[in-house]
Order: structure tokens, then C-alpha cells, then sequence
């Protein structure tokens, strides 16, 4: 018979990412016991380059600037690029783990198997690696949605090599061949222009046209400029008017001018690509855009133009399946149709235990939205134990959930699978943040924790690893 670790004071959250760092911070501002179950042997995610199960290429830079990529308790050191590569990004969060005492608390290179309740018991029994079982008071999953690859699926057959981009480093296996990458969102023209330096040939085949926002305009990030814009509350109409414009006068032209597809949805309909050189590279023919794929023959590709060629390797940037939890049931998580229904994509309408923190799109500033969520959940636990008149209004709210569908601020998405968690960032993290104050009960001051951004350490990622 296997032993139970009893844990039932303390909640298990999966994954040492941006979500579960925010959880973890926020569950020990209001003396809460956790542990955090993490895979790789170290912090960061997806950000961390020893994760053999990241995502992250070598090259890898965030598309939002600094300002909007930041916890709000702990600026990014002002020495930092604008645009934090992999490794800035990995030693900021790894920083944030140590101020606020969160990495003590993380067990790496340990596997959450299997989530579960038993005998009626309110509490959750987590498998681990090994047959290990422990019994928590509750769960915070922070495991990240881009993990699991999406393949298209073609006629015909590839010779050559294929692989996915998640699988992706570096522009080593590419050199000196003929390489078609395929998907035009960030991450498949971020490698598009890094292949078009290093292989004999690349071409970038794209099914759907898209808006390319360089990362600078007027001098200032993107971002930066686009947020201060939503802060006036434009109608949209005068927003998407003066965006077109924007991008005629301050990039390289009309996407349709270099041979990719123009778009048909209307700007802000679909994820931002932000990307500064791709249009670059395509002007100066070192890369070459072709249509979506009709056919693999062998070691040719046949396109929906008609036209055919020859390829070594085709690198698949096709995104990810944005519903994949193999660890717990799907009755756990309210799942009705094609993704779980959860009030603000992270409550559970009748759980008062089991939260989902991360499980959301956005085209800008995902980790302090990951930390607003962290701060209403810790919020709502602390006051389900202090004051539960206050707790009853949210738990009659998350009773009817809001879902990612209704977080959208009056954009109506493209229906693709990359938009089913889609939210307008804009509006999703205002309301948080209203959501946060109305439930604000504070910790005392002692256990609040910032730090002044010449304090937080660069050096993080080059410190020795503790291990659980």
C-alpha cells in the first residue's frame, strides 16, 4: 500500500515558470505553505536553456520592451536591453524566485503525474515521479500552454528532414541546405530570418497573411507606443486607422509587396507578429515567401500556387495544442467544448482549491498579468479563512465563469486555435487589477515584498543551484 505524505496544510503548484513563481510569491505573502513541483533543475520555464523541455531557441528575444514585460514589485534592472533575450529573461526570473523566497521552496527535477480526489475528501492527492503521493489543501496548475506541438496535417510524404520549431536551437542543422519553414507567426519568421543568414536557401510558407509590427517606432518599443494609444480609449475604428497608418510609415511597406499573403481579418483581430527584419531580408531576396503547402512529394513540396521545390529540411513554426493538462481529469476543470471554462480563465466555478494561472494569450506583458491573477487568488484564499462574507461575493461571481471568450474587449478573434485563450490585454489586466483592490486585504507590511531595480541581480543565473 502506498504511503500518503500528508501536505494537506500546504498547496502544490506545478510548473517554476513566470506563472508559478507569481503563485508562489503571492501564496507566501499571505503565509500560505506551498511547494512547487518543477521538471527541469532550475527556475524560468520555458526561459531557462538547460529545460530540455523549452521552447526557446538560442536566439530568442521577448517581442514586449521592458516596461510591460516586468513584475510590478520588481523592476527589471535598468541595465537590461529593452528586449530581454533568453538568458536575461531566465536570470530575471530567477532573481524574482530568490528575493521572494520562492526558489527554497521549489523541487526540481520532479514530475507531477497524475492530480486526483479520493473517498470524497475535498483535498487533492498529487502523484509524483516515482509513485510518491502527497495529499495538498489545494492546487495552483502553472504548467504553461506552449508545450505540446501542433502539426499541420499534409498529403504526401517529406524525405528530408522535419522537425518542429520547439525543437529548434540553433541555425547549426541548417547550414548549407534548402529549408522551408513553415507558419508565419513570431516565433516561424524569427527563424525564417535567422536561416536566411546561415542556409543555402530558405523560404517562408505562410497560409494566412499577417500584420508585421516592427520593434521600434517613432524611436520608442512598440509597445510602449501602443499601450499609451489604449490609454486614451480611442474608438476602435480611429485606433485600427491610425495603426495601418503607422505601419505604412513606419515599416517596410504592405506585406503583400514582398509575396506574403495580405491579411484578411482586420488589424488587432489576430496575435501581433513583431518582427523587424523579416520584411528586410525578404526585400533583399535572401529569403523567398511561398503560399501554404498542398502537397509533400518526397524530397520536393508542392505549394497551393502550383509551383514546386526541392528541400533538405522543413522546420514546422505551427504553433501549440492550447489543451493538453495529461496530469488531471477533465472533469476537474470544467471542461465544456474545446477548452476548460474558468471565471477570469483561472477560478474554478465550484473549486475553491484548484486554480489555472497563465492559461491565457495575449500579444503583450503575459507575466505581470500571471501575477495579478496570483495576487487575486492568494487574495480570495486568504479571506475564505478571515472573512468569509467578503470571499462569498467572488465565489457567487466564479459560480458563472468569465471566460477567456469574454475577456476579449470587443475584438472579435480570428477563430484559429491560438485565439481560443485569447484575451485583450488591455482590458483583462485593468479588470484584475479592480478585482485585486475590491478583494485587497493586505498581508502585514513586513511580508510585503519590492525592491528597488538596481537591486534585483543579474547575476542570478550564474549563481550555484540549490536542489530540492
Amino acid at each position: 500500500m502506498t504511503t500518503i505524505v500528508d501536505r494537506s496544510d500546504a498547496y502544490c503548484v506545478v510548473g517554476a515558470g513566470a506563472g508559478g513563481l507569481a503563485a508562489g510569491k503571492n501564496l507566501r505573502e499571505f503565509g500560505f505553505e506551498f511547494d512547487v513541483i518543477e521538471r527541469a533543475d532550475d527556475v524560468g520555464g520555458t526561459w531557462y536553456g538547460g529545460n530540455t523541455h523549452s521552447a526557446a531557441y538560442d536566439s530568442v528575444h521577448l517581442i514586449t520592451s521592458k516596461p510591460y514585460i516586468q513584475y510590478d514589485d520588481f523592476p527589471i534592472p535598468a541595465h537590461y536591453p529593452t528586449y530581454l533575450g533568453r538568458e536575461h529573461a531566465h536570470a530575471y526570473l530567477r532573481s524574482y524566485a530568490e528575493h521572494f523566497g520562492v526558489h527554497e521552496r521549489v523541487e526540481f527535477s520532479r514530475t507531477v503525474e497524475w492530480i486526483e480526489r479520493r473517498d470524497g475528501s475535498p483535498d487533492w492527492f498529487v502523484t509524483l515521479d516515482g509513485g510518491e503521493v502527497r495529499r495538498y489543501a489545494g492546487v495552483v496548475i502553472a504548467n504553461g500552454h506552449n508545450w505540446s506541438p501542433r502539426y499541420p496535417d499534409y498529403p504526401g510524404t517529406f524525405d528530408g528532414e522535419a522537425f518542429h520549431s520547439c525543437e529548434y536551437r540553433d541555425p547549426e542543422p541548417l547550414r548549407g541546405k534548402r529549408v522551408l519553414v513553415v507558419g508565419g507567426g513570431t516565433s516561424g519568421c524569427d527563424i525564417a530570418v535567422e536561416s536566411s543568414q546561415n542556409a543555402a536557401s530558405t523560404a517562408l510558407s505562410i497560409r494566412r497573411g499577417c500584420y508585421y509590427w516592427p520593434k521600434y517606432l517613432f524611436g520608442m518599443p512598440t509597445d510602449v507606443l501602443y499601450e499609451g494609444v489604449l490609454k486614451w480609449r480611442m474608438p476602435r475604428p480611429v485606433v485600427r486607422f491610425f495603426g495601418s497608418l503607422l505601419l505604412r510609415l513606419n515599416s517596410a511597406g504592405r506585406p503583400e509587396r514582398y509575396g506574403l499573403p495580405k491579411p484578411s481579418h482586420k488589424l488587432l483581430e489576430e496575435h501581433f507578429v513583431i518582427n523587424s527584419t523579416l520584411l528586410y531580408q525578404l526585400g533583399h531576396g535572401d529569403l523567398v515567401a511561398k503560399p501554404d503547402i498542398a502537397e509533400l512529394l518526397g524530397d520536393r513540396v508542392k505549394f497551393t500556387d502550383g509551383s514546386e521545390e526541392a528541400y533538405d529540411v522543413i522546420v514546422y513554426a505551427t504553433g501549440y495544442r492550447m489543451a493538453e493538462f495529461p496530469f488531471i481529469d477533465r472533469r476537474h476543470l470544467n471542461w465544456n467544448g474545446r477548452t476548460p471554462q474558468l471565471h477570469l480563465g483561472a477560478f474554478h466555478p465550484e473549486y475553491d482549491n484548484l486554480f489555472v494561472i497563465g492559461y491565457f494569450q495575449t500579444s503583450t506583458g503575459n507575466w505581470p498579468i500571471m501575477d495579478y491573477q496570483s495576487q487575486l487568488m492568494a487574495r480570495y484564499l486568504h479571506l475564505l479563512r478571515t472573512d468569509p462574507q467578503r470571499a462569498a461575493r467572488f465565489r457567487r461571481a466564479k459560480a458563472t465563469p468569465m471566460a477567456a471568450a469574454q475577456l476579449n474587449g470587443g475584438l472579435r478573434y480570428y477563430d484559429s486555435e491560438r485565439h481560443w485563450l485569447q484575451v485583450e490585454h488591455f482590458s483583462y489586466r485593468a479588470l484584475l487589477r479592480r478585482l485585486v483592490r475590491r478583494m485587497n486585504a493586505g498581508p502585514p507590511a513586513t511580508e510585503r515584498g519590492g525592491v528597488p531595480a538596481e537591486k534585483a541581480d543579474p547575476q542570478a543565473a550564474t549563481r550555484p543551484r540549490s536542489h530540492a
